[in-house]
């Protein structure tokens, strides 16, 4: 229970972070547009160099961020014939980015921190980033095909910086390559803005808190998808891996589970934003999400770790 506690406190701090966003947007006409480009094309990549030019890089660890982007893949693809058959509108090419991956760096960063130290929150983000290589290639080419043809859509994810930030890192890193330490403070600085504007974006979408879950069948779908079919799937490989395969220990089925866990991610509403793709959608989802996750991820947390 006290852990539990001392999780939820360690929460608050991004909801004021949503709040001040909707602050921004509502009476400083702040543009989440704008915001989202920035997002997209400099900080996230920036992040993503950074964490893969600090991680201990070995076969077994370069793997697991495959593994994950596999499973956020397998889970968006089976939601995603769900929302074609039950969604009338055009929200249904963001159920991939909503179910598929998670809030796993603006949220799930400090509660790995928090859990499990910071030895274990290096594997955490070495986990995390195939839900930011998602992200940026499959859900992104996913909710583009809403709006554009198959080589439109293309050529926007072949534009998209944090793939090339992920495999740029990956081989400077095996070559014995490090950030000179002068970049350091920018990169840290970068996290910063990371964490604070991603969760900022999501106020910012939020333009009346009335009607705030929209459309009640695409909230439905992506609370399904992200709160009982991700964490099912990832309790489901700790079991087989655990008793069968025995490939990983403890500490990486604990990060993919945490992973399984966070609410939707932020950056759902950056591509939404930036494509227009149902918007306000993604943006109220996303926040209910967030709001429902302060008190999920402790419960979560307390039965599956303490068991």
């Amino acid at each position: 229970m006290a852990a539990a506690l001392a999780l939820f406190i360690k929460l608050l701090p991004l909801y004021v972070t949503v709040a001040l966003g909707w602050i921004a947007g509502r009476y400083l006409d702040a543009s989440g547009k704008h915001i989202a480009g920035i997002m997209l094309y400099i900080i996230t990549p920036s992040v993503v160099f950074s964490g893969v030019m600090a991680a201990p890089l070995t076969l077994q660890v370069i793997l697991l961020p495959a593994l994950v982007f596999g499973f956020c893949t397998f889970i968006a693809l089976i939601h995603l014939a769900i929302a074609r058959k039950v969604l009338t509108d055009d929200s249904a090419p963001i159920i991939p980015l909503s179910v598929g991956t998670g809030n796993t760096g603006y949220f799930g960063i400090p509660v790995a921190l928090l859990l499990f130290g910071e030895q274990g929150l290096a594997l955490y983000i070495v986990c995390m980033l195939g839900t930011t290589l998602f992200e940026n290639s499959v859900g992104f080419y996913l909710a583009a095909r809403g709006k554009y043809s198959i080589r439109d859509a293309l050529v926007r994810v072949a534009r998209l910086p944090s793939v090339y930030a992920f495999a740029g890192a990956v081989l400077l890193n095996l070559s014995g390559v490090s950030i000179p330490s002068v970049f350091t403070p920018l990169f840290d600085n970068l996290r910063g803005a990371y964490s604070v504007l991603g969760m900022m974006i999501i106020g910012m979408g939020i333009l009346s808190f009335r009607g705030l879950a929209g459309n009640p069948v695409f909230t439905g779908l992506a609370f399904f998808g992200k709160f009982v079919s991700w964490p099912l799937l990832a309790l489901s490989f700790w079991w087989l891996d655990a008793q069968v395969l025995g490939i990983y220990d403890l500490a990486v089925h604990q990060a993919i589970f945490l992973i399984s866990i966070t609410p939707i991610a932020a950056n759902t509403v950056v591509i939404a934003t930036l494509l227009d793709a149902a918007p306000r959608q993604a943006a109220g989802t996303t926040l209910l999400s967030t709001l429902f996750a302060l008190g999920f991820i402790p419960v979560m947390i307390a039965w599956v770790f303490g068991s």
